[in-house]
């Protein structure tokens, strides 16, 4: 067995240095010094069933360090790991062949540069960006330990699932690291593993010239639990450290693992090792080292893929049939539960999960979005219990606190709890929703949208791996007054919108709110943005206006002009809605037609077949005034060449909140006059 063990971790390394090389680009290093690891962990204690890798109470596998992947590839295309298709449904061919490798980092090839989540079954999480794969793993083990809380029942334990990141010095660098682990040891997660693989290369050299710290001490004192393998070859010591792991009901376990990159090639221990191919005289020299043909490419012995299926795959397969076993009787004693799971893991919503929405009646005075929106997650949770949250540290604020009876706070003793208190942690909160996400949950989180700057690329690889997280954010504009321009967000708006697959909604009023939330708890694959106010806004009469079921088309027309023709366009988002409108009603004063129109949501509006589009801004309507409190970037392709747009070109000032207002133009005088410029130099 010994030998066995052997021949397929020299394998593993054989893919991963061939794909490298074929492909003239990527990071051959890493995975030749913790492979491994990487194949102790799979073929002897990872609970996964290659011919179903996404049985719910399967093990998580993280790649934290993703630049490793082809040693991700290798072992799904090793372990004979099955593909997925979109609707959840296992396929008969591999995730990954051998000709997927043969084409690493290639167009359309299943085997990318870094894993990516949905587009090659077995890959947990999009990872790359460094940090992010391990703080996400972290919302992958609270997703775990909520779903034990709520479902398990005596004899029927459905969730009891581990999660596993594999990460680099650079993960560690990394701030969102830190502040995750932090995270972690508060909540005790014992079903949480970091290994990190420690082998001092970045690629500026020797760790030495600026990562000197003792990382083992930084994680105890977080509260984890801390042991370490001197050497990554050592499979019997990887394997202790496992079952130290296993052994741990209390804390997070960290592995420190001493590796060394391109172990067994003339550039071990050396940043030449880290990003570039080891040159066809390196790739021999070590597969010669390993005892391997030296000119075989893609090489798999016989008995390697015996091997994983008599280890992984049997082992695999026969702990996902005792679990669906398993859920048969669960089905038959907690009907009601088990529907609930059936349902998580399609993301769909319950019958009447929005019975408890509320309505809003017209009222001048009004609400800030922010607090209507409190108000429909309230309702929206307690119909839908899987949808869990919290802030980084400022529900209060945000209005994000869930205050019925049974909502409580996920705590390490009450991992049941609905709300989620993650401090002052806004990388990590994000990256920790995305995590929950991945494990079917639904979740949100919340801050103010200036601080969406220290979340966003775990926002963004929300988007990139189409995966139905919820950001809210509040205290939009320079509405924040005396707070002034550290909390006035200006660009924050144009910098959300910018993400592909990302929908960004920023509602005018409780009515919009309303179908906000009705937008976004249907999405399957999408996450959302919602750029709430701080100061009340009137609420609507939709007797006289557009319906606010508009949201939905992502722009409509919210009043028109008394003839039905306008003259001028006026198109807002928020707070800036209720603008347009009173300078609508200044210029029908002065005889102009004016139109409204509310744009809460620009991403869906583009999405509307061109007919509609021209419905709301007619073609032949040059004249188009723009109006947000925040950076003019973008709304050029709605007012046209012709129109003008009353938005930030600074970064605010302390004041209150009127001051504000009349200093940056935010008036319905200067919108009328901008709109009346407009109107005389487009009809000469």
């Amino acid at each position: 067995m010994a030998e066995l063990d052997t021949l397929a971790v020299n394998t593993i390394r054989g893919l991963c240095m061939d794909a490298v090389e074929q492909a003239e680009s990527g990071h051959p290093g890493t995975p030749m010094g913790i492979a491994p690891v990487a194949y102790t962990l799979w073929q002897k204690f990872l609970r996964f069933d290659p011919s179903d890798p996404i049985w719910p109470n399967r093990d998580r596998f993280v790649l934290s360090e993703g630049h490793a992947s082809t040693l991700l590839w290798s072992l799904l295309h090793l372990t004979g790991v099955r593909a997925v298709d979109p609707d959840y449904e296992v396929l008969g061919r591999p995730a990954v062949t051998l000709d997927d490798l043969k084409t690493f980092r290639q167009l359309d090839s299943r085997c990318p540069g870094h894993p990516e989540y949905r587009w090659t079954s077995g890959v947990e999480t999009t990872t790359g960006p460094l940090g992010q794969g391990v703080a996400t793993s972290v919302g992958m083990a609270m997703a775990g330990r909520w779903l034990a809380a709520r479902y398990n029942q005596p004899g029927f334990t459905l969730f009891d699932f581990d999660v596993y990141a594999l990460a680099g010095d650079g993960c560690m660098m990394e701030g969102v690291a830190s502040e995750a682990a932090s995270l972690a040891g508060h909540h005790r997660l014992a079903n949480l593993c970091w290994i990190y693989d420690s082998n001092r290369i970045t690629i500026e050299g020797h760790t030495d010239i600026t990562f000197t710290e003792d990382v083992a001490a930084r994680f105890l004192a977080y509260g984890w639990n801390v042991t370490t393998v001197a050497d990554a070859n050592d499979l019997d010591a990887v394997a202790r450290a496992f079952h130290t792991f296993r052994a741990e009901t209390e804390r997070p376990t960290l592995i420190v693992v001493h590796s060394h990159i391109g172990y067994g090639s003339p550039v071990e221990d050396s940043a030449e090792a880290h990003g570039s191919p080891l040159g066809a005289d390196g790739v021999r020299a070590a597969k010669r080292f390993f005892g391997m043909p030296e000119d075989r490419y893609f090489h798999v012995p016989d008995g390697v893929r015996e091997h994983f299926a008599q280890g992984i795959g049997a082992r695999g397969a026969e702990l996902r049939a005792a679990w669906e076993r398993l859920f048969e009787g669960y089905r038959a004693a907690w009907p009601a539960p088990a529907k609930e799971t059936e349902r998580i893991q399609r993301r769909e919503l319950p019958d009447g999960w929005d019975e408890l929405i509320p309505d809003f009646p017209p009222d001048p005075k009004g609400l800030a979005t922010r607090d209507s929106s409190g108000k429909v997650l309230n309702a929206l949770a307690q119909r839908l219990p899987w949808l869990v949250g919290g802030s980084a540290d400022l529900a209060p604020s945000t209005k994000t606190l869930l205050t019925f009876a049974d909502a409580r706070s996920f705590q390490p003793d009450s991992p049941a709890g609905r709300n989620l208190h993650l401090g002052v942690r806004e990388h990590a909160s994000a990256a920790v929703a995305n995590g929950m996400a991945l494990v079917k949950l639904r979740p949100y989180w919340s801050g103010f949208l200036i601080f969406s700057d220290y979340a966003k690329a775990a926002i963004r690889l929300s988007a990139l791996m189409e995966i139905p997280t919820v950001h809210i954010f509040t205290h939009d504009s320079i509405g924040v007054g005396e707070d002034g321009p550290t909390h006035q967000p200006v660009e924050q708006l144009a910098g959300l919108r910018a993400m592909p697959g990302l929908l960004v909604f920023r509602p005018a009023d409780a009515g919009e709110v309303v179908e906000t939330w009705r937008a976004v708890a249907r999405l399957h694959h999408e996450p959302a943005a919602l750029v709430l106010s701080r100061q009340k806004l009137p609420t609507l009469d939709r007797s006289a206006l557009g319906p606010a079921s508009g949201v939905a088309h992502g722009a409509y027309v919210l009043a028109d002009a008394p003839a039905g023709q306008p003259q001028v366009i006026l198109l807002a988002t928020g707070s800036e809605v209720h603008l347009a409108l009173s300078a609508r009603e200044e210029l029908a004063a002065d005889g102009i037609g004016a139109r409204v129109v509310s744009m809460p949501c620009w991403e869906l509006f583009d999405r509307q077949p061109r007919e509609y589009r021209d419905q709301v801004l007619p073609p032949a309507v040059k004249a188009r005034v723009g109006v947000e409190q925040a950076s003019t970037f973008g709304w050029d392709r709605y007012v046209g060449d012709h129109g003008t747009v009353i938005g930030m070109n600074t970064y605010g000032a302390s004041a209150p909140l009127k001051q504000l207002l009349k200093r940056f133009g935010f008036t319905p005088e200067r919108v009328a006059r901008a709109a009346r410029e407009l109107v005389a130099a487009t009809s000469s």
